[in-house]
């Protein structure tokens, strides 16, 4: 009899990806896996794909590999993460309502917010620092840019593990992100490509945004993007400490904290469907 899959379709804000739990799953190439299986039409469609397995350090519960749709694997997704705690909290794989999660980009805590049915509705993830200044990630003497113009934008850089090359404009929905976005991800001066943000200031205090996903494309929503997107505003004095990001898929609220310097988001997680299909032999290992 062929393998099976089991797997949630899950989103965050219209950040949608496909949920695997590798512990009660056979082994697939997951690059591959991702690539065929978020195709739309010809597959389940999707940002990419997310594996949730058991962890192997005491200070974390369980891990999360992202895989973007075109096969390339991602540090960290705020969104992707939200609804790693949902599936974990829904599916009765943990009872805790705070979750570390090994990621690429470090351990994660998710806190879950639950709903009268018992359900995992909302979550806020502790996201870390954020960091201006990374040379492996941005080529300037210093690996830092607060205002600088690359392609012709003018914007300001930060990493949430992952890089992020934050515009404010007058218009963000007037931008042609997926033109502008393909050209900038891949402009030399980002050595590891780069996500990037069209933000534009609303007056009240909320800030419009449109993401480039490196990998992905234009998604609905970016939770890295909202976290760096919200402290490019407070480093530039252009918003405090606290942001509401309206993306296409939903609001994000996002606190930089000033006392431990750490960026918390909150946005919602759902499950859309969930399913199971055969293993395709292209992808088998």
């Amino acid at each position: 009899m062929p393998r099976t899959i089991h797997f949630a379709k899950m989103h965050g804000a219209g950040n949608d990806y496909i949920y695997v739990y590798t512990p009660d799953n056979p082994a697939f190439n997951a690059a591959e896996a991702s690539r065929l299986w978020s195709q739309p039409h010809f597959g389940i469609g999707s940002d990419g794909l997310i594996l949730i397995g058991r962890s192997l350090v005491p200070e974390a519960d369980f891990t999360m590999r992202i895989f973007n749709n075109d096969g390339s694997e991602a540090m960290m997704c705020g969104n992707g993460i939200r609804c790693v705690g949902k599936f974990l909290y829904d599916h009765q794989l943990t009872d805790k309502t705070t979750i570390a999660v090994d990621t690429l980009s470090g351990i994660k805590q998710i806190m879950l917010h639950i709903n009268e049915e018992g359900e995992v509705h909302r979550a806020t993830v502790d996201m870390g620092k954020p960091m201006l200044q990374n040379r492996a990630q941005l080529r300037t003497p210093d690996g830092s840019m607060q205002y600088g113009v690359v392609g012709g934008f003018r914007g300001t850089f930060v990493s949430m593990g992952n890089p992020h090359f934050v515009i404010f404009t007058e218009d963000a929905d007037a931008v042609d992100v997926v033109a502008e976005g393909r050209q900038l991800e891949y402009n030399e001066i980002f050595p590891e490509r780069c996500n990037i943000e069209f933000a534009t200031l609303l007056p009240n205090e909320g800030i419009r945004l449109r993401s480039w996903e490196r990998g992905s494309g234009l998604t609905l929503a970016c939770g890295t993007g909202a976290c760096a997107t919200a402290v490019a505003a407070c480093v530039n004095g252009l918003r405090g400490r606290r942001s509401d990001i309206i993306t296409d898929g939903g609001t994000l609220h996002i606190h930089w904290d000033e006392d431990d310097g750490h960026v918390r988001m909150t946005g919602p997680a759902e499950t859309v469907f969930e399913g199971s299909f055969p293993l395709q032999k292209r992808i088998q290992q």
